[in-house]
């Protein structure tokens, strides 16, 4: 997702210019413009005034705006013009103009000291002219800056000075733009209502100007925020009005951009048929302008929803030509989701030996790409080091002196930033390895893993404390009578999924699934003395969502799943079962009896035996229900907690 926010921001950049980058009628107008202007000025000779100079100068900064995003070098061409034809007249916003557009260039290609000192040189050039709507931009430039870096508070910063600079001379467009940004850096730091707060006044600004390309944006930047928030209604609505007005501008690539993002709501919904008609409808559009790189995001898609529907051969074929196309133009975001996907598809395929393959190639590209990025913040470091060294050799004795002394500051603090980039990249990597780690969750517990990887084996282990946990749904078969098995299917995972969010919240771990039967367990593979509080707090959750999903359930006229959910606690051993196709497994009595808990208990209740009721009672209200008779151990005491 934040790939999109960027890519938007780069849009809105492009916006506060002239026009769209790259558009070919606009240069095309802007070059003739200039021949005229140069014939013109060629035939008046010396008798040409300064203004056809400042005319030139501000034709090159237009055509340095047109080619900054597509082709830089070209821009840095007619950015380097402008400058040098400002210059020789003395036109300060013209020379400001030049270093504008080698700063965006210089951005662009992510050389951010070289852009930030080129913007802050523009920046003070439109504080000489008193240009209030140059340094609104180049506040919001700078701003952009800092984004890339990562430096939101400095970004928020700069944002803020440009809306100021804007609501003081009324410049309506620059005004809606601040508030997109300022609220692109609320969403990136997870501050959702201030960043809906900014787009919503965006997208009123945007209304009463009647721009529609700014409005489409703001709609789609509202959907993102309600998307990530869980708010799927409210994401669809701003995702199909930002769609609405993009198909009415005939913009391909937005059309495709939102039929991607509906498709990915579609599928967190589980509408999975719903996900991949729109995801084909984006993909067909990518392939018609030609976009590799959402290609190969379309085919990812596509594979991940067929991989959700358990159709694991369509799985395996789209994310196998994502992977491909990602390869050809090497677009290493893409080689490293695909490899990530294809593990666990071979994982459920029981392939487990090509989801070890894949999930290495998956680490080995996750810890590249933070290499790279690494390696390119030292490179910009030793290259500021190096136009200092450069610098000094210049000056005079006397000058020497003073740029020595700073020098030895700037090394110091080089140093010291060096130092903090290297160790913030190392902590930085060391953290996303542990992210990537949790692929292997897919496949069994992450000691377990860890253990089949390094010795080729797992021993099975004794845990003398454990809390056991089964829920299954009351009539079952009968419901499911009544029910297509697609719906039935659906709403087991809907469930299922719920409750995997919720035990992997409480730190227990899922054992497995058996028909609607769901087993879990806490206190394993790590023991812990907190087991059973954790696992009768998940529950408790758990009997909640699903009373709450029978409420909706029963105002739709629908059949109510309703849920018994029983807790042992006690030793068990626990190991990994089969040759091809492994399986983390638990046995013992303590088993058996937290079936027997389940079964005994009542629709919509927690029922737990008497050491797991030892464990707890100091936690939560329970109530005495009588005891139950056992093959192994007799009679036993059972609680319902409330």
């Amino acid at each position: 997702m934040k790939r999109i926010l960027t890519l938007l921001l780069f849009i809105i950049q492009c916006s506060l210019f002239t026009a769209t980058a790259q558009d070919k009628h606009l240069i095309d107008s802007l070059e003739t413009q200039l021949k005229k202007h140069d014939a013109a000025k060629k035939e008046l000779g010396s008798k040409a005034p300064a203004m056809y100079d400042t005319t030139a100068a501000n034709i090159y900064s237009a055509l340095s705006y047109q080619y900054w995003s597509n082709n830089p070098d070209t821009a840095m061409y007619y950015a380097k013009q402008c400058l040098s034809v400002s210059e020789q007249i003395g036109f300060k916003k013209g020379i400001a103009k030049g270093y504008h557009n080698m700063g965006a260039v210089n951005q662009n290609k992510g050389n951010y000291s070289q852009a930030l000192e080129y913007s802050q040189k523009a920046l003070q050039l439109y504080e000489e002219v008193g240009s209030k709507k140059g340094m609104g931009s180049m506040y919001n430039s700078i701003g952009i800056i800092h984004y890339e870096q990562g430096n939101y508070p400095e970004a928020l910063k700069n944002y803020f000075l440009s809306l100021k600079l804007y609501e003081e001379i009324g410049e309506k467009n620059g005004i809606a733009f601040s508030y997109n940004n300022i609220g692109l850096i609320y969403n990136e730091q997870g501050n959702y209502p201030e960043a809906l707060k900014n787009y919503y006044l965006s997208l009123k600004i945007m209304e009463e100007m009647g721009n529609k390309n700014g409005i489409a944006l703001s709609y789609n930047n509202i959907g993102i925020i309600y998307d990530e928030q869980g708010n799927y209604p409210d994401a669809l609505k701003n995702y199909f009005l930002s769609l609405k007005i993009k198909e009415e501008l005939v913009d391909k690539s937005g059309i495709a951009l939102l039929y991607n993002n509906i498709g990915k709501v579609c599928q967190q919904q589980g509408h999975y048929p719903e996900a991949l008609k729109n995801h084909f409808l984006s993909l067909k559009i990518k392939e018609e302008i030609g976009d590799k790189d959402g290609i190969s995001s379309s085919y990812n898609n596509i594979g991940e929803v067929y991989e959700k529907q358990g159709n694991l051969q369509e799985a395996l074929k789209y994310e196998t030509m994502g992977l491909s196309l990602a390869l050809e133009i090497g677009a290493k975001d893409r080689i490293e989701l695909a490899y990530q996907e294809l593990a666990v598809i071979d994982s459920a395929m029981g392939n487990y030996k090509g989801a070890l393959v894949h999930y290495k190639l998956y680490t080995q590209v996750k810890d590249s790409m933070f290499n790279m990025e690494n390696q390119k913040k030292i490179s910009q470091l030793e290259n500021a080091k190096k136009q200092v060294a450069d610098s000094v050799k210049m000056a005079d004795e006397k000058q020497l002196y003073a740029i020595e002394i700073k020098r030895q500051k700037q090394l110091k603090y080089g140093f010291i930033i060096g130092f903090a980039l290297v160790m913030f990249f190392s902590l930085l990597i060391i953290k996303e390895k542990r992210r990537s780690d949790k692929l292997l969750l897919n496949i069994l517990p992450t000691d377990v893993a860890k253990e089949l990887k390094d010795k080729g084996s797992a021993e099975a282990r004794d845990y003398q404390e454990v809390s056991v946990m089964f829920t299954d749904f009351k009539d079952f078969t009968k419901i499911s009578e009544k029910m297509t098995p697609s719906e039935l299917v659906k709403e087991i995972d809907f469930c299922f999924s719920a409750f995997d969010n919720i035990i992997h919240k409480h730190g227990i771990e899922k054992i497995k699934t058996i028909g609607d039967a769901y087993m879990c367990a806490g206190g394993l593979p790590v023991a812990n003395k907190t087991h059973a509080e954790d696992t009768v707090k998940a529950a408790i959750e758990i009997r909640d969502f699903m009373a709450n999903l029978n409420k909706e359930k029963l105002a739709k006229g629908e059949l109510p799943f309703e849920i018994r959910i029983g807790i042992n606690t006690g030793p068990v051993v626990a190991g990994i079962v089969g040759v091809k196709k492994f399986a983390y497994d638990i046995w013992g009595d303590t088993v058996n009896l937290a079936s027997r808990m389940e079964s005994s208990g009542e629709a919509g209740k927690v029922n737990i035996s008497g050491s797991t009721y030892e464990l707890v009672k100091d936690k939560f209200t329970c109530s005495h229900r009588g005891k139950i008779q056992t093959k192994n151990k007799g009679e036993v005491d059972m609680y319902f907690v409330s």
